[in-house]
């Protein structure tokens, strides 16, 4: 894959619309990790914030000809925002966008707020619905617990009932992967709500603070993984994605993936704080103080400013920031050299192979070899002759 000539523009503008969440997650980037930002900033987006982001997300599309753009609603908890100020963000967005500009609206959510009202908010203006669940109740509540240190699994569960009933407008479910789980139990009870995508990530952890193993020489979070990929094969009634594992196979055979965590592709990503504040991919603060602060924002500056940002410029040239290791390995494509944060440690910033870097190799190979029993070759994307 050859690396983009100019700066490829943001697609995908994420609104931090809340900075307060209803629940406690013990693994949460955002209030419970390096970077404590979150905490001294508004806890909702005022509607002139939002505003001004329009105009920002509008100017931009003009300037690229974008015809279509995501618009992620995060937090936090953005439910906590309430219905009345949500539809106001909503309608202060589309009405920033370009004549010719389609807007997708997702919202994240960890489910325990959704209500007959939100969904009629949603459906006014087709807003595709994430919920967050780690798996049975047992799995969720190893981190998903409340404030108050009570389970959130039934709350999210009912949530996610609710959303089913208008499934138009359900995401999809995204977990946490945590190796006291069983995979395929946690992967088979998130099936069973029938989501058109599950989607898993990795802890996040560096090389200062890595994360959890029993036993530091196995690949265990790969092992976890490739469980997932054969429960998920082994049901062919099964209809959902299972988005890390298609973006393997996509990379495998030379298509983009749809995710930043793989792959090479510039990312088209980025984040406006409930202060207007733009910010680097959000995930970083899991690095250390200020990883992700840019010093911009909407009022004061243009996404182009974002794009030529010195800390943004790695996501323009991916191979040429990577390791001298993940540079020469025959699975760079595919793996990207793994999340910018798990890069990253104190001593040589992110010129790191990923902490999950055997995981990774681990589980690419798991899959590439699985397509090639059924007589796909990864390199071509195509079956083999007979």
């Amino acid at each position: 894959m050859t690396e983009a000539e100019g700066p490829v523009p943001f697609r995908t503008f994420i609104l931090k619309v809340a900075n307060r969440c209803n629940i406690d997650c013990d693994y949460c980037f955002v209030f419970n990790s390096k970077d404590q930002a979150a905490r001294r900033l508004p806890a909702r987006m005022d509607l002139a914030v939002a505003r001004a982001a329009a105009r920002r997300i509008g100017e931009h599309a003009s300037a690229h000809d974008l015809r279509t753009i995501h618009v992620v609603l995060h937090g936090g908890e953005p439910l906590l925002v309430g219905v009345g100020h949500m539809a106001g963000l909503l309608e202060a967005v589309r009405e920033g966008a370009p004549a010719g500009t389609r807007v997708l609206f997702e919202l994240q959510t960890n489910g325990t707020l959704l209500s007959g009202a939100w969904l009629d908010l949603f459906e006014r203006h087709e807003v595709a619905v994430g919920v967050s669940l780690d798996g049975p109740p047992r799995a969720n509540d190893r981190h998903r617990l409340t404030h108050a240190g009570r389970s959130s699994a039934a709350s999210a569960v009912r949530g996610i009932e609710l959303l089913r009933s208008r499934p138009h407008l359900f995401a999809g479910l995204l977990a946490v992967v945590d190796l006291s789980n069983d995979p395929a139990e946690v992967h088979d009870y998130l099936a069973a709500f029938e989501p058109p995508v599950i989607d898993f990530g990795l802890p996040h952890a560096t090389h200062d603070d890595p994360p959890f193993r029993t036993d530091p020489g196995v690949p265990e979070y790969g092992l976890w993984m490739s469980r997932v990929y054969d429960a998920w094969l082994a049901r062919p009634e099964y209809r959902h994605s299972v988005r890390m594992l298609e973006d393997i196979v996509a990379l495998s055979s030379g298509v983009r993936g749809s995710v930043e965590t793989l792959g090479l592709a510039p990312p088209t990503s980025v984040v406006i704080e409930s202060d207007g504040s733009v910010e680097a991919v959000d995930t970083l603060r899991s690095v250390e103080e200020g990883a992700s602060w840019l010093g911009l924002d909407v009022f004061s500056h243009s996404f182009d400013e974002a794009l030529s940002h010195p800390k943004l410029r790695h996501r323009q040239h991916s191979r040429n920031a990577l390791a001298e290791k993940c540079r020469a390995c025959p699975l760079v494509d595919v793996c990207g050299g793994g999340y910018l944060p798990h890069r990253f440690s104190a001593a040589r910033g992110y010129r790191n192979p990923s902490v999950y870097c055997a995981d990774l190799e681990y589980l690419i190979r798991h899959v590439q070899g699985s397509l090639r029993e059924y007589g796909w070759n990864p390199q071509t994307g195509a079956a083999a002759s007979p």
